[in-house]
């Protein structure tokens, strides 16, 4: 079963929800974060990314950063940007970005139910980021940013959310970018109880972002636990904010690659390794239209690649992923890229950004870029399912979370 339980949130008042609702920490730099939040003392990313209130250069993981984000948060709180709900609740979350529509369920998460892989996880954790999120956490008492999670639909959940969904929304704006976001708050105790239970009959839940952040929560549980002799199971730290949304409402992105050289290779020196290992035809389209197939930007021109069926082992949830094809058959034995992770030869560009965003990197000095085809939901939980990881950079989600419209504390 899925323990999903309501509580008692911080949120910002009605008319202040616009200019509170921020980006993830994580999608923006310091300086990006420090632009966005100009002239905006109500962004939430005086929180979330507290350096853009110090001097530029200002060491990300001092103590001073995590007291700023403090400072700040209080101050949110005592100037009633943001205000304690009476009692606990759920809320729904609802995004529009273009014709996509998502609604998802804001609960706490069961840390337990983490620690068991009732919560799934496909991706590796850094311990510095880890490291950074748990300060984050303890630093402000609080949970303030969701961990997006997902499950296999189910009709009578569907049914629930359009019901609870059909009252008048608590907050309703359209972001900077268009985005729209739709919170509801569903506070009666029979819609509570009835989201209890139809949660309740889902067997497993998966982490489709957020995985520092839900680390980064069981570890504060961890130690809260072990130094609580009178541990329930019902204090707060037991469950972690997150956005529960249906697999079939789910937009995964491209993550394409930009590579800075061909390893001293001529362009058609560079195209005859890679035809001894895919398929290779003019480009018709930038985008691939299939799994397996891969858009190749190099000397102004694109190139569709096509998977050779030998080349990768059709069975394994992870090596068959375009992002392990490209991998395993290009990147590492063709251009040496062997670490992804690490190697400063590699970059990463989301979907969001579009196929022109590769165009203009090769035009400013990259060599060659590549654009892949998504990775599909179903291709993610059955990794996670096996026990395995993805590599790295195997999914850009959209839209994202906005942080600070609903925060969790881990008081009373």
């Amino acid at each position: 079963m899925a323990d999903v339980r309501p509580f008692r949130a911080l949120r910002p008042r009605a008319d202040l929800a616009a200019k509170v609702a921020s980006p993830p920490y994580d999608v923006l730099s310091s300086e990006e974060a420090r632009v966005m939040a100009d002239g905006n003392p109500y962004a939430f990313l005086h929180v979330s990314k507290p350096e853009i209130d110090m001097p530029a250069g200002t060491e990300l993981y001092s103590d001073e950063v995590y007291a700023k984000a403090r400072e700040n948060f209080d101050r949110f709180v005592a100037e009633g940007v943001l205000f304690r709900e009476d009692r606990p609740a759920f809320y729904l979350y609802q995004q529009q970005m273009n014709q996509h529509v998502q609604i998802g369920l804001v609960a706490g998460a069961s840390v337990v139910e983490y620690e068991r892989d009732l919560i799934r996880k496909h991706e590796l954790t850094r311990r510095d980021k880890e490291d950074d999120r748990t300060r984050h956490i303890e630093a402000l008492n609080t949970q303030a940013g969701p961990v997006f999670l997902t499950y296999h639909a189910r009709p009578e959940i569907d049914s629930l959310i359009g019901r609870l969904k059909a009252s008048s929304p608590t907050y309703s704006f359209a972001a900077p970018d268009g985005i729209g976001h739709t919170v509801w708050v569903v506070d009666s105790p029979a819609d509570v109880a009835a989201i209890r239970r139809a949660f309740g009959a889902i067997d497993r839940l998966y982490v489709a972002d957020g995985h520092h952040r839900s680390a980064a929560a069981t570890r504060v549980c961890s130690v809260r636990r072990a130094a609580n002799p009178g541990h329930t199971g019902d204090e707060a730290y037991n469950h972690f904010l997150a956005v529960i949304f249906p697999h079939d409402q789910m937009k995964i992105m491209a993550y394409n690659r930009v590579v800075h050289d061909l390893l001293g290779r001529s362009p058609e020196q560079f195209l005859h390794e890679v035809s001894t290992r895919f398929v290779v035809e003019p480009g018709r389209k930038r985008e691939p239209a299939v799994v397996h197939d891969f858009g190749m930007y190099l000397g102004g021109a694109w190139y569709r690649l096509t998977a050779k069926p030998e080349s990768f082992p059709s069975g394994d949830p992870v090596k068959s992923l375009d992002v392990s094809i490209l991998q395993d058959n290009l990147l590492a034995p063709i251009l040496g890229i062997h670490d992804p992770r690490t190697d400063k030869r590699i970059d990463f560009v989301g979907g969001i950004r579009g196929l022109d965003e590769l165009e203009k990197r090769v035009h400013q000095g990259m060599a060659v870029a590549f654009a892949l085809h998504p990775t599909t939901i179903e291709q993610l939980m059955s990794v996670a399912d096996s026990g395995m990881m993805m590599p790295p950079k195997s999914t850009w989600f959209e839209p994202k979370l906005r942080s600070g419209l609903v925060v969790r504390p881990l008081s009373d």
